[in-house]
């Protein structure tokens, strides 16, 4: 799938950095082009993207504060800005927009469903999303910013791919080696869903193309990506056991949404040498797809790639009934709760007559 990537906010600028470097150093062509945008100068000037600096009449550079309701305001009065610049990268070869955002921060969360919402008036190619969701432990704010972001995301995008934070970062990590270590693992997902048919190694027997991925996207909402690979052995017969190994890894332990295993539709690339892949260890792995899922629409196939192992990439779409996703909006919905909640009023405490007001 040939591809232009909108990063929003500074986790949609990393991981759109991520995806672009994993798909120029693979050499598959998927990305197109990318581009960068924010209302925070610093968060800008690191990343090896064209970037776009927006709201500078409002906040003057330094971001919105976690404010997602003046980073949707920002967004809608410098959307003209935004699409101008990205025009000439959405070519006539260009098959779908990615737009990428953290949902718990100001910019991101408030940006990226303004910008989905023009993008899709202005172009005929989908417009997914990819939307990274808070950990538990990030604050109030965000999980009700990632609440609101999500609810309006699923509304305007073709589809919403979601990695939750809580999954991926590992205990003893530092904050900033986690998120590259997110990023790192979400970009080879999505990095090889877009590969999916483009030019690879070798001729498959069932090629996963473009069309097969719109379509599994086509049931729209939520979806999640998963991954996993194991050791091959030559003889294809010897991997029946390695291809449906690697197809439930990537769903029962790969997913960036974890448990989030019910779903309209479903697709699985079996990737690695054409000649160690094993059909009846794909087809099991099809219908144990299938019935996981719960699904009728499993699609699969083939990626041929000159490797000695072998990995499963599965697309889940349509995933809101998830406990995992259940549990995200549960505390979206009581960090409203929390946030509607009457405040004490700090001059409530001066209210004694022995003490004179100053003005």
């Amino acid at each position: 799938m040939k591809a232009v990537l909108l990063g929003v906010g500074q986790a949609g600028g990393k991981l759109t950095t991520a995806l672009a470097e994993f798909d120029a150093d693979a050499g598959y062509g998927a990305v197109l082009d990318a581009l960068a945008v924010n209302t925070a100068a610093a968060d800008l000037d690191p990343l090896p993207l064209e970037t776009v600096l927006v709201g500078q009449s409002r906040v003057n550079g330094h971001g919105v504060g976690g404010d997602n309701e003046l980073g949707a305001e920002v967004m809608d009065e410098d959307a003209v800005e935004i699409l101008d610049a990205l025009a000439p990268k959405v070519t006539a070869e260009a098959e779908a927009v990615f737009v990428v955002a953290g949902l718990g921060g100001g910019t991101g969360s408030g940006g990226a469903p303004v910008l989905v919402r023009e993008l899709n008036r202005v172009y005929d190619v989908p417009v997914y999303a990819i939307g990274i969701l808070p950990g538990r432990d990030e604050g109030t704010m965000y999980q009700v910013n990632a609440g609101r972001s999500l609810k309006t995301l699923v509304r305007e995008a073709d589809a919403t791919i979601l990695l939750d934070n809580d999954a991926w970062r590992s205990a003893g990590e530092s904050v900033e080696g986690g998120y590259e270590a997110i990023n790192a693992s979400m970009a080879k997902r999505i990095g090889l869903l877009l590969a999916a048919g483009e030019a690879v190694e070798g001729v498959a027997e069932s090629v996963v193309d473009t069309s097969e991925v719109i379509n599994t996207l086509r049931a729209g909402g939520m979806a999640a990506v998963g991954f996993a690979s194991a050791p091959a052995a030559e003889d294809p017969q010897e991997n029946v056991t390695t291809v449906t190994s690697a197809v439930r890894s990537a769903v029962m332990t790969g997913l960036s949404l974890p448990s989030a295993t019910d779903a309209d539709a479903a697709l699985v690339a079996v990737a690695g040498d054409p000649d160690r892949i094993s059909r009846k260890g794909a087809e099991k792995a099809r219908k144990w797809l299938q019935e996981e899922t719960g699904s009728m629409q499993v699609r699969g196939g083939d990626f041929p790639l000159d490797s000695d192992r072998i990995a499963a990439l599965v697309l889940l779409t349509g995933v809101e009934r998830s406990q995992r996703v259940e549990a995200f909006l549960e505390r979206a919905r009581q960090a409203v709760r929390d946030e509607r909640e009457e405040k004490p009023d700090p001059a409530a405490a001066f209210e004694n007559d022995e003490i004179d007001d100053l003005l």
